[in-house]
């Protein structure tokens, strides 16, 4: 799909992935409809879009908030019309063993980004497939492919994530609406500062992959936008991984929880 004067609805875009795709977007023609939940940050990102002469609208939003992505969805379409183009981005939740997680923790690990992803998506597909075109990106994370110790309900989150990319791609098959997956390796993003002691629970075997920036990330989607493509992974080195893991699955995932983070006797 050509990205230049479509509109392009980007959550989770105060920092990271989103604000990157965001400029991204508005660079190659489009214009943006923001949420995200940090509305200092969101203003941040709007102002510098606006210096570089991009239309943008933005919305302050918690998106694990069924009722008010309801409210801000039919506002948006109100003002705006439906979006073009929809990049599902919103993610949240800590790296933690299943008996660090509370209750609580859990169900919201899994509000944002599965439920934020499929009410934003739920709200705009009707008109999508009454005019019968679009595209939806979701962004996921390597670990809907295999997993890790001491990130369990995040990891869990992420599979719902695929699941329901796959499971939409399926619904619209036969249509003109695209469907895309985005998964990567570690992201040089600020969700490291945001939530704790999850990036030393990185596997060991994440070492051999490059790390990459926001920026990075940002452009894959733009060209997976363009060339209509099912998945996205970067970089080359993570790709390479997810054929072995193909061929191998159980080797690969032997050295994912082999190399993963091992709690100190009697750690909590």
């Amino acid at each position: 799909m050509r990205i230049n004067g479509k509109l392009v609805l980007v959550s989770g875009a105060s920092s990271g992935i989103g604000a990157a795709t965001a400029k991204a977007m508005v660079k190659a023609g489009g214009r943006v409809v923001l949420l995200a939940r940090r509305k200092e940050a969101l203003d941040q990102v709007v102002s510098e879009i606006t210096c570089a002469d991009g239309q943008v609208w933005a919305y302050s939003v918690d998106l694990a908030d069924a009722d008010v992505v309801t409210t801000v969805t039919k506002q948006i379409t109100e003002k705006l019309g439906t979006p073009d183009i929809i990049i599902n981005n919103a993610g949240a939740g800590r790296w933690l063993f299943v008996d660090e997680t509370s209750p609580v923790e859990a169900v919201e690990m899994m509000a944002v980004p599965y439920f934020a992803a499929f009410n934003v998506t739920h709200a705009f597909l009707p008109v999508m497939l009454m005019r019968n075109s679009g595209h939806i990106v979701n962004i996921s994370s390597v670990g809907s492919r295999f997993v890790w110790p001491g990130a369990t309900a995040y990891l869990a989150a992420r599979w719902a994530v695929r699941g329901f990319t796959e499971a939409l791609r399926a619904d619209l098959a036969g249509s003109a609406i695209g469907v895309t997956l985005y998964e990567s390796g570690v992201v040089t993003s600020p969700y490291w500062k945001h939530n704790l002691r999850s990036r030393e629970r990185v596997p060991k075997m994440a070492e051999l992959i490059p790390e990459i920036t926001p920026e990075q990330a940002a452009n894959a989607i733009v060209r997976g936008v363009e060339k209509n493509k099912r998945l996205i992974v970067i970089p080359f080195m993570m790709k390479l991984t997810y054929w072995l893991h193909a061929v191998f699955p159980g080797v690969v995932q032997w050295l994912m929880t082999k190399t993963g983070y091992r709690r100190m006797q009697g750690e909590k």
